[in-house]
């Protein structure tokens, strides 16, 4: 089927058919092989363990790694985003009691270096699913949606991707939207809407062209062992715990009261009389029960767990610069969720470097998101940022992304850090409104502040109730984690997710709005912290300046192997990069330094200026004149005739080699020759040749273009000497009066 700019086609039967389902789909000229494979054994596990692995191979793009060993590494940042993108689509979709592991493997073939991988790969695994015997209700399908030039515009291209007014990668099944995820430039709530409707009619047609494929080669779904428990446990759990979790709700101190309620109903179960591990349902009991309470008070009574109304935003506070010599930090509090968000400024060559299948990224802002097990009262290994800490991270930083400066304005590569302190909900909304504070306390100068509100959903038959800014147990117990962000003029990012079978328009839509207003209130807080960016960075930051040389001085500048600049660098503790179009940037903390190697970089790429003094220095002599480097590297013509008012016999009698002389540039000529004359002569660059006492060509036979460098031989004269050939001397001017 056509879909946007390229053709899509999916095929099975061919590869991989020892997997409980695979399918090759071929979007352009990109290829994406998904494979799914679900364990034929029961787990004793209390959830459900998928995984989802996405890789891009490197020779997909033609490409061989470049890294050690010249194998792919550890999946990058945008291979662990788009598997998450997956996941969070597919996993409501299988049997809430279906506890098998099950494990996909998309793995990017080709790559047209056109159309990108991560559509087609939300389709194979969809269609991998569907024809399999895995439960799964599927089929669901996904595009990217973008507007140029005011237009919807389905999978845009790579190209196109860059000129997007916003961008958002939508999934669903043919009745209902079931994941949203992306970025916008301050687009109003309603185009939001409009751009995943319009998203959606697109979705229908791929699960249309799934469903044929399910019809021919589709298995029926393998039958499973559903988990019971015991009725007698279950009936002495809920005696025990269903009224004091009912009398529970509205108390402050959530996590507390359910830590305290939890041991104690179970300290007064016997789970263990017989042996089997029931304390692990009468855990599960638990969490049912709180649940059902807690969505029958909010959708009968109206109150929440916290005993907040559904509009309701919790306290909100902060505070900035609380932090000594970092370059800005702010401390944002929502609730239980705080965040301690800094801010550093770096050079260009701080900037990141992203690498994929379409090259590599340069980027001058970037954000880590950090999640400590001691947030949430927990005790955990200690390791890498999970897939967690990385999309949180990318939500956040693509909601201020639209904000930040451009680099001609703001010349610092910039680095936020968002570390997590507490978390009841919401961390990556509560990273957004620090990193705002952090930055306007660091003197960035974003163009406007930016929240982040996360609204819920309960949703029990025809009721729906939305809640603004969750709380930790109503995101897990609840149906919908829709997070908003964006300034006060529109939205620049946004992520859903959902545990039911998918959401309506109306639905979003009522929903987006109800968290434009929570996000309203957030602002005005943030506002009274800090409203706009301070006049001055922080003493402790680098001072960045930026002087400009002539692209063809840049190899001088670098040296052979870089010496030149590696040498400047050491000597006087300045940073210094080089872009092609001949800009320097020069980072110091300290302005003398910089000063000086300013005055080295300019005299090693100045470039001669007619009518301009300087002070040279007697490099080389030959019997028609003397070679004088006027600039480190850059040497001019000193012509006899320009040696003195009166006739010189020879160059000797008025100059030696490594005499330091005054000299004035003539004229340079377009093969970019230096004539030079001594500074107290009064012959101006606009003289003529014959003013000056010469032919054009001053009588010298050497080839205009071959002129010899200091230290080299005169190809024209291997001998050098004074008393060579008479054609390699150039003839004296005769002055008039003097025979």
């Amino acid at each position: 089927m056509q879909l946007g700019s390229g053709n899509l086609s999916i095929e099975t039967g061919k590869v991989a058919k020892q997997a409980d389902g695979a399918v090759w789909v071929q979007y352009g000229g990109t290829v994406v092989l998904v494979a799914v494979v679900a364990e034929r054994r029961e787990s004793n596990l209390d959830f459900f363990p998928l995984t989802v692995d996405y890789r891009e191979k490197s020779y997909a793009a033609g490409r061989i790694p470049g890294v050690y060993g010249r194998r792919e590494p550890r999946p990058g940042t945008s291979e662990l985003l788009t598997a998450r993108l997956i996941d969070h689509c597919i996993r409501p979709l299988f049997p809430k009691d279906f506890q098998v592991e099950v494990q996909v493997m998309c793995t990017v073939l080709a790559s047209d270096q056109t159309h990108p991988a991560d559509v087609p790969a939300l389709i194979g695994t969809s269609a991998a699913l569907s024809i399999s015997d895995i439960p799964f209700s599927g089929p669901v399908g996904a595009v990217t949606i973008g507007r140029l030039d005011g237009e919807f515009c389905v999978n845009p291209t790579y190209e196109e991707l860059e000129r997007c007014e916003l961008e958002f990668f939508v999934s669903g099944t043919a009745d209902a939207v079931m994941s949203v995820e992306g970025g916008a430039h301050e687009v109003p709530e309603d185009e939001v809407i409009d751009a995943i409707v319009a998203a959606h009619q697109e979705i229908k047609e791929i699960t249309k062209l799934q469903e044929g494929l399910i019809a021919l080669c589709g298995k029926p779904d393998r039958e499973y062992k559903m988990k019971e428990i015991d009725e007698g446990l279950s009936s002495r759990v809920r005696d025990l715990a269903t009224e004091r979790i009912r009398e529970s709700i509205g108390m402050d101190q959530e996590q507390d009261r359910d830590g305290y309620l939890e041991q104690e109903i179970l300290d007064n179960v016997d789970t263990e009389e017989d042996g089997t591990g029931i304390s692990k349902d009468a855990v599960s009991i638990l969490g049912d029960i709180e649940k059902e309470e807690m969505r029958h008070s909010i959708v009968n009574q109206g109150k929440r767990v916290d005993g907040r109304g559904a509009t309701d935003v919790r306290d909100i506070s902060g505070e900035v610069a609380v932090l000594p010599r970092v370059h800005g930090s702010a401390l944002f509090t929502r609730g239980q969720t705080q965040a301690l968000c800094v801010t550093t400024l770096g050079t260009k060559g701080d900037e990141d470097v992203n690498r994929s299948l379409t090259g590599e990224v340069r980027r001058n802002f970037f954000l880590h998101y950090n999640f400590p097990p001691y947030s949430t009262g927990e005790v955990k290994r200690i390791m890498g940022p999970g897939r967690r800490e990385i999309g949180h991270g990318a939500l956040a930083e693509r909601a201020i992304q639209p904000v930040i400066p451009d680099r001609d304005e703001f010349r610092y590569t910039i680095r936020a850090v968002s570390e997590i302190l507490e978390s009841n909900a919401s961390s990556s909304m509560a990273s957004v409104c620090g990193v705002t504070l952090a930055l306007l306390d660091a003197g960035v100068p974003i163009k406007k502040p930016v929240a982040g509100v996360g609204v819920g959903l309960i949703k029990e038959g025809d009721r729906e109730v939305i809640l603004t800014d969750m709380l930790g147990t109503e995101d897990f117990l609840g149906d919908m984690d829709f997070k908003v962000a964006g300034t006060r003029d529109g939205i620049t990012a946004i992520q859903m997710d959902i545990k039911i079978d998918g959401v309506t328009p109306d639905l979003m839509r009522r929903a987006i709005h109800q968290a434009k207003g929570a996000r309203l209130v957030v602002l005005d807080k943030m506002g009274e912290v800090i409203d706009k960016p301070r006049d001055e960075i922080s003493p402790h930051a680098p001072r960045i300046y930026e002087i400009k040389i002539s692209p063809s001085k840049i190899k001088d500048l670098i040296g052979p192997r870089g010496k030149t600049v590696q040498g400047i660098q050491e000597e006087t503790g300045v940073t210094i990069d080089i872009e092609d179009d001949g800009r320097v940037e020069l980072s110091s903390f300290n302005a003398e330094a910089a000063n000086k190697a300013e005055e080295m970089i300019l005299s090693i790429t100045a470039i001669p200026e007619a009518g301009k003094e300087y002070a040279g220095k007697v490099t080389r002599i030959t019997g028609f004149g003397a070679f004088i480097e006027i600039i480190p590297g850059q040497d001019g013509l000193l012509h006899i005739s320009q040696m003195g008012d009166g006739y010189v016999r020879q160059v000797e009698d008025v100059m030696n080699i490594g005499d330091e002389v005054a000299v004035r540039v003539i004229e340079i000529d377009d093969q970019g020759r230096v004539d030079l004359t001594l500074a107290s002569n009064p012959v101006t660059p606009d003289a003529t040749a014959s003013e000056r006492g010469e032919s054009r060509d001053r009588g010298d036979s050497r080839p205009r273009d071959n002129r010899p460098n200091r230290g080299q031989r005169d190809s024209r004269n291997p001998r050098q000497s004074r008393g060579g050939d008479s054609r390699d001397r150039r003839a004296p001017r005769i002055p008039k009066g003097r025979l």
